[in-house]
This record gives structure tokens, sequence and C-alpha cells, in this order.
């Protein structure tokens, strides 16, 4: 990160006086790339370039050494020269890499981040690759609001390194930087960003890679602040030091909700209820459109005639609606939450599990997948997970008896390795895949069944899937974005995890459940992008601490999150640790910002909740946020709300 030496560095930890330099300046001749090396007190080295311009003057100071053994690192930079010139700061370490390196930009970049058979087309990295209209390639730069925290980190034969700074400079926004050639893994940050080889704006289509520019005059001088620290060879050591940061991020990243949590939660029910309900045939509507007015038509044009069973909509949200209608006395929403249920259950597929969607048109059909006639795992599994948590609230045979329906089919297609599947044939049950981690949703639901059967089968599967968890690389959750990681990954793994340790007390589970967690987490921002002035997000002050990145493959913040909010406070319960439970109500404290009240509030109607904010230009310019609302996305908001209020007192409701 860079500050100009008036302003307080965020990372700062403790008091440096910024002239005269702690160490001797170098200074680099006219018309040269001046590359500096700084020698970390710990080992190693920083090189500090600016490439294509010159002179200029280097000087640095080494903080305090922190418990994860990071340190924070001043820059002083002054240009010599007698003309103005353009000049990019760019700050690396390397590790020795002969195969290949192991990489995480947290929320954006996660080792090879996108899997060869993955379908959907995103950045990947692949050793002396150089196919940029594949989005292929050994070397890759991007700007840090695409990360959830901005630090770039890389394990090479023996050991990692990390680098950590600001999403903004004096010299304009940061970019984060990785890169492999001749046996050594190289991690930047470039002040001011530079995006190559190409630029992802989230379709198959590269767009040109870019650079901002910052243009030095003669005698102008910045300090910039960033922070380095040692890696081990365990990846998941960057638990310890993604922890640390967020807490000194802490002061600078407020977030003040709009509303309080019964408030939030009533105004989800609404939206539910008011908007994405339809009682013919009794369906939560995936989307609807905040202007009511488009064509004339009420906005149906772009109402998404259709719902999923499970994910962005189905059981999941009418078990929501119908614990808040039976806690709040609403026999209306009770009512819908009933019927939705009543006909998703009354439509099982000839396999014997629920089908993946209903559209108005053509009825019952498939999961969204190239493959004919698939149906998805985790799609299935979370409607399953919620059907059981609504009979708790509701006993009903006719709910009862798909639960079990669609639990022992997927019991009967489990290989004798724990896989429980990806991809299922909607008519004869044949598993059409088994790549990626999209089972995990079915080992919560297999837990929580009750049905010794059920639980042993969820224990295979756990240990199976555990694999994905300690390789630090989760992926094939979502529907629409085949087998990339994805925050949804994470979610998955932590309920599962935490259902295996309710029932059964195994510390093992316990322990997979906070790695889980930990990975889960990379995908939350610790601090709040900043907004032009004019842009939506900007006026209304929204803050971003506490959101998740959906993917590298959708970068874009959103809620889903909130769908584990019981399993991360009861993690914490478990392990005597407030921290998970602390990241779950940062993320509620997030998503009850931006909540229209009532009609006309951000341009929507009371209740109506939008999927996507986007914190950097990806699908939409930075600062703009997506006028539809999801059902998904007053749902997981419902959820959570109910989850927070039943653990209260009722005196403190």
């Amino acid at each position: 990160m860079i500050a100009d030496a008036a302003e307080p560095s965020p990372l700062a930890s403790s008091p440096i006086a910024l002239s005269p330099p702690a160490e001797p300046p170098s200074a680099a001749g006219a018309g040269m790339s001046p590359v500096v090396a700084v020698a970390d007190p710990d080992g190693g080295e920083v090189l500090v370039e600016v490439p294509g311009g010159g002179p200029y003057t280097v000087g640095w100071h080494w903080g305090e050494r922190l418990p994860t053994g990071r340190r924070e690192l001043r820059l002083h930079l002054r240009y010599d020269g007698t003309e103005p010139a353009s000049g990019t700061v760019r700050v690396s370490r390397s590790v020795a890499a002969v195969a290949d390196p192991w990489w995480l930009i947290p929320g954006l970049f996660y080792g090879e981040n996108r899997p060869a058979a993955c379908q959907r087309v995103f950045p990947r990295f692949e050793a002396g690759a150089d196919r940029p209209e594949e989005m292929v390639s050994a070397r890759w730069g991007f700007r840090a609001d695409r990360a959830a925290t901005p630090a770039v980190m890389v394990w090479g034969d023996a050991s990692g390194t990390a680098l950590i700074a600001d999403e903004e400079s004096a010299l304009g926004p940061t970019g984060l930087a990785i890169g492999h050639e001749a046996g050594r893994a190289t991690i930047e940050l470039l002040f001011p960003y530079q995006e190559f080889p190409v630029t992802y704006y989230g379709s198959a289509l590269p767009l040109p890679a870019e650079a901002a520019a910052h243009v030095w005059q003669p005698g102008e001088s910045h300090v910039l602040t960033l922070a380095t620290c040692p890696l081990p060879a365990d990846r998941h050591a960057y638990a310890p030091v993604l922890r640390e940061d967020r807490d000194l991020r802490l002061p600078a990243a407020p977030v003040e909700p709009w509303e309080d949590v019964a408030a939030a939660a009533d105004i989800a029910a609404e939206g539910l209820y008011r908007w994405h309900y339809d009682p013919d045939p009794g369906v939560l509507l995936e989307t609807v459109g905040f202007d009511r007015e488009v064509s004339g038509t009420n906005g149906e044009r772009v109402d998404r005639q259709a719902m999923h069973v499970g994910w962005v909509s189905g059981i999941p949200w009418a078990a929501a609606l119908l614990e808040h209608g039976l806690r709040r006395g609403r026999p209306e929403h009770v009512a819908a939450a009933e019927r939705v249920i009543d006909f998703i259950c009354a439509n099982l597929s000839p396999s014997g599990t629920f089908w993946g969607v209903w559209y108005r048109r053509s009825g019952w059909s498939q999961s969204w997948s190239h493959v004919k006639d698939a149906l998805h795992a985790r799609t299935l599994g979370e409607a399953t997970l919620f059907l059981l948590r609504a009979l708790r609230h509701r006993p009903n045979p006719a709910w009862a008896a798909a639960a079990r329906s669609n639990l022992d089919a997927m019991t009967a297609r489990q290989r004798p390795d724990g896989n429980l599947g990806t991809l299922h044939h909607a008519a004869t049950g044949e598993v059409l895949s088994w790549s990626g981690a999209s089972g995990l949703t079915w080992v919560a639901a297999l837990a929580e069944s009750g049905d010794p059967a059920h639980l042993r089968a969820a224990e295979r599967a756990g240990d199976y899937y555990a694999a994905f968890v300690e390789d630090e690389f989760v992926y094939g959750a979502p529907e629409d974005v085949d087998l990339a990681p994805t925050s949804e990954d994470g979610y998955a793994a932590v309920m599962a995890y935490m259902a295996l340790h309710r029932r059964t007390g195994a510390a093992r589970w316990l322990d997979l459940a906070c790695r889980a967690a930990d990975w889960m987490l990379t995908f939350r921002y610790t601090y709040n992008v900043r907004f032009g002035p004019r842009t939506p997000l900007g006026v209304y002050g929204f803050a971003t601490r506490g959101a998740d990145q959906a993917s590298p493959s959708n970068q874009h913040l959103h809620a889903y999150g909130l769908v584990c909010t019981a399993e991360l406070v009861e993690l914490s319960e478990a392990l005597g640790d407030p921290y998970y439970a602390e990241r779950a109500h940062e993320t509620l404290d997030c998503f009850r910002q931006l909540l229209p009240a009532a009609d006309g509030d951000l341009n929507a109607y009371r209740g109506m909740i939008t999927e996507r904010y986007y914190q950097t230009d990806c699908f939409q310019p930075k600062g703009m946020y997506l006028t539809l609302s999801h059902a998904w996305s007053a749902g997981v908001l419902l959820l959570a709300c109910e989850q927070v209020l039943a653990s209260r007192p009722l005196q403190a409701r």
C-alpha cells in the first residue's frame, strides 16, 4: 500500500519518521529502469523498480515484526528527472518453484485457478503458457479491488512469501500480479495497477490489457507503504496472516447497517412474499425487476419465470419464510412457504430426487448444465437439507417422504470411496459426472436426517471431500460456473463438517470445519472499497467489509455467505474463539445496508434485494448494483436474521 508522507498508513505498527530514510537512498541514472534490492531483516530481499523511467531516489524503512512474521515496509521514492515522466513502481518477491507454484490472491486466484476441465472461461495459470485469447498464461496482473484482501501470496518448492497492500495509493489504484519463469515464482505489487495479459470482464471474451498511469513531475516524492511476510510450506499458513491483516484494517473499515435485525427480517420476508411468490402454481420466482413499468407489462418481461428447487430459489428460502411466518404470526407467509414446498415435493424426478428447475412454459426440467438431463448435486442437496429443517417447524408426511426419497437415492449412488457425484441423470439416476466437490452439501443433509445409515454415508463422503479442503482448492458447487472454485464451495464445506461434528463430536470434523471456514473467509472483503462519489454505491456509502466475492469467475459481491451464519457461530462456540462468529455478524451487518424499507428506496420497492454489488470493473462498471431482486438474496438475509433472532433470549429480540 502507498501513502503520502502526511497520511498515516492503515498497516503501520508504530509511528515511523519519514525523513530522512532509515536506509541510505539508492539512485539510478536517467533512462534506466532502477532495480533496488531491499534486504529483509528476516531474510531474503524485496526488489523495487520503476520500469522505463528515471532517475529516482529510493529509500526505505522497516517496521517491527508482528506475530505472524509480517513486517511493514515504507518506501521513499523521489523522481529526480527534469521532465515529466510516466512510471509504475513495481515491488516484487520470488521463491524457487521448479514445478507449478501455488498462488493465492484472496477471492480472486487459487492455485491454477481454473481446472483444465472447467467449461467456464476465466483466468487460468499454466506454467510456460502464453495463450491470452484462451485466458491461459504463466503471468497475470489484476487491479486490487478484485481481491477480498489486497494481498498476493505464493508457495514454491519449500516455502512461500506474501506481499500485502491497500486498494488505493497516492499513485492510484494498486495492482497485484503473479508470474512464473525459469524456475522462479514471483509476486508483485504495482503502483498503479496493470492488468495483463488481458482484462477479464466476466465473459469468455477477453478485453485488451489495460494499465493505469501516473506521471511523475520533477522533484515529486511519495511514501509507498506495504507489508511482507514469509510463509512456511503449509498452504494453510495464509489463515493467521489474513486474520492478523483483517484486525489491522478494522478501524478504517466501519460498517453501519441501515436496519436492525428484526426490521431487516420483516423487509426480506415482505420482498419474498410480495414480489417473488406466485401462488400459481406455488413458486418463488428467481428474479424480479426493480422497474415494474418496463415495456408497459408491470415488469413481467424482465422477471425470470422460473424456480430452482434449491440454490437461487426454492425450498431453502421458502423454509426461511416459513420460520419467519411462524415467529411473527403471519399466516399468509406460512401458507405461501408451504405451497412452494408442497409443489416441489409433489413433483419428484423419475430417478427419485427433486428436479432441477421449474419453467412456466415447459414445467420441470434439468439443472443449468451442458449435459442433457443432468441434475446438479449441490442444488438437490441444498433443497433436501432445508426441507429437513422445515420439517422441524412443520411436520408433514409428504415432505418427509420426499426428503427420504432424495436421501435414499443419493446414498444408493454413492461410490465406495465416498464420492456422491456431481451430475445425476434425471430419469435413470446414473451419475454423469464425479468431478468436483458439489456433493459436500449432501454431507450436511445426510448428517441431519437422523438415520444411522445416512450418517454413515455422510461420514464416508466427509472423508472423501476432505482432500479438497486440505488442498485449499474446493470447487464445483454452483451450477453456473462448472468446476470453478467459489465462495459457495466454502459455505457448503463449513455446513458439511459442522453437521458431522454436531452429530458425532469427532475432533477431525471440527478441524475440517475450521479449515473450511478459513478458506471460505478468503473470499470475504476485509476493507471498504472506494467508490466514485457519483456511483450508486458511492452515493449510498456502501461499506464492503463483510461481503464476499462470489468467485474468481463471477467477480461481484454477494450475500450468500449468510447461509452458514449459524454454523460459523457454532464453530466459534466449539473452538472457544469468537473470531468466526464475528465474521458471520459482520456479513449480516454488511447486508443490512442498501435495504429498501419503502417503495422508491434505491429505485426499487420495499423488500427488493439485489444479487450483485459491483466492487470492481467486471460485468458492469465499478460502483453500480444490479437492478434485479433475487429470491435467494431476500431468502438468505431472512434466513440469517431468523437464525440470529432464534439464538437471542426473548427479552433481547
